[in-house]
């Protein structure tokens, strides 16, 4: 008998033929976040993983996508009088008073049905503690799990995060600026196996260290879902003071918006990424209107996912708060999708219109834009 830990799978069950892909994924991303020592066993709707830090471990599997749940447990082999020994030791290590006893047979060689094993250790559970039986509200509930490489039992389950493992979508260049909506945006690609590459439009002098290294700090929290992501930076001054200069201001946040579109479709390409992911959701300002996203997506032929498009903003501050972004987006500092903002920005603007007033920028920009790795393990961020 020794602990394990049992990792489910949940989601990815459905999967079929590309089952095999995305537990392998799992495997590696588990393996690359995990800091301990640890030793892992896959099969096909498990995984199970050894490890003499096993509280540690478990802390750090409850943010890793594609988990639906995690359970420590003990091990023991099919074999009913270890079975029983191990479950004696389990009653008699908790202050429960009630229980049941829940039974999977995936061995179907095992000698005994789920009813009998149900029945069988119940009534042996009754016999040798104090606990008594209640299989409609019971405190504790006791799972038997009978398979081809042992019998596992444990009492509680970890909710895990779900969804899929990071990667099994590929890449997708995520538009992260310091404001609420775009680190939850990531949260939610994360979540469906998107790999976000964050891109960040910085404008010096008009925005500063500040407001930079506070993207740093929000890249940085979210790497606590995924050990390997990346933050670029653009230098957008050029080409945000072209279009302020060339641009009727209403059309200000449009064009500007169409040409960041139009970086992060060429940073796309140069990394393999098949969409760009970003934090708009319909209505919330100007830019966002149904008509304003049309015009800007028009600029582009790669594909946009709007993760919080019918979101409101209680519901996104309330993600902000559960993955830990709220306090830092909240800081005060401008970024450059604020800094100049007309006072009465086209709400209605057409796709015809942006060609227009494009005629007077120039594009060479584009391809001067300088875009720059950071570097998240040194960021020093002021609070307010």
């Amino acid at each position: 008998m020794k602990q394990i830990i049992l990792v489910k799978y949940g989601e990815l069950s459905t999967k079929g033929d590309n089952r095999h892909i995305f537990i392998k994924t799992l495997k590696n991303n588990i393996e690359n976040t995990v800091q301990e020592k640890i030793n892992i066993q896959k099969f096909h709707d498990r995984i199970y993983i050894e490890t003499n830090q096993t509280n540690k471990v478990m802390q750090q599997l409850k943010n890793i996508f594609g988990i639906h749940a995690i359970a420590l447990c003990y091990q023991t082999i099919n074999d009913e009088a270890a079975i029983k020994e191990t479950l004696l030791n389990i009653v008699n290590n908790n202050s429960k008073q009630t229980f049941k006893v829940k039974t999977k047979r995936a061995n179907k060689e095992f000698p005994l049905t789920t009813p009998e094993i149900n029945q069988k250790m119940g009534a042996y559970i009754l016999k040798n503690s104090n606990l008594k039986v209640d299989v409609k509200n019971p405190e504790l509930t006791i799972t038997i799990e009978i398979r081809d490489n042992g019998t596992f039992i444990y009492t509680d389950e970890i909710k895990g995060l779900g969804g899929y493992p990071v990667g099994v979508q590929g890449q997708g260049i995520l538009m992260l600026s310091g404001g609420l909506d775009s680190p939850v945006a990531a949260f939610l690609a994360l979540k469906r196996g998107l790999e976000p590459i964050f891109l960040y439009f910085d404008s010096p002098p008009h925005t500063s260290e500040q407001a930079k290294n506070k993207v740093k700090e929000l890249a940085k929290k979210l790497k606590k879902y995924h050990y390997d992501l990346k933050l670029y930076t653009v230098n957008f001054t050029k080409i945000q003071e072209n279009i302020y200069q060339q641009v009727p201001h209403n059309y200000n946040v449009i064009i500007m918006r169409r040409m960041m579109y139009r970086i992060a479709e060429q940073f796309a390409k140069t990394n393999n990424a098949e969409v760009i992911i970003t934090g708009e959701s319909i209505g919330q300002v100007a830019s966002q209107t149904i008509a304003s996203l049309q015009a800007t997506e028009a600029a582009i032929n790669t594909l946009v996912i709007r993760p919080l498009a019918c979101y409101d903003k209680t519901e996104i501050i309330e993600l902000t708060k559960k993955i830990d972004t709220y306090e830092t987006s909240i800081q005060p500092f401008i970024d450059c999708c604020t800094v100049f903002v007309p006072k009465h920005p086209v709400t209605k603007p057409t796709i015809k219109a942006c060609l227009n007033y494009e005629q007077n920028l120039n594009f060479n920009l584009l391809q001067q834009v300088e875009i720059k790795l950071e570097d998240l393990n040194e960021t020093t961020l002021a609070v307010l």
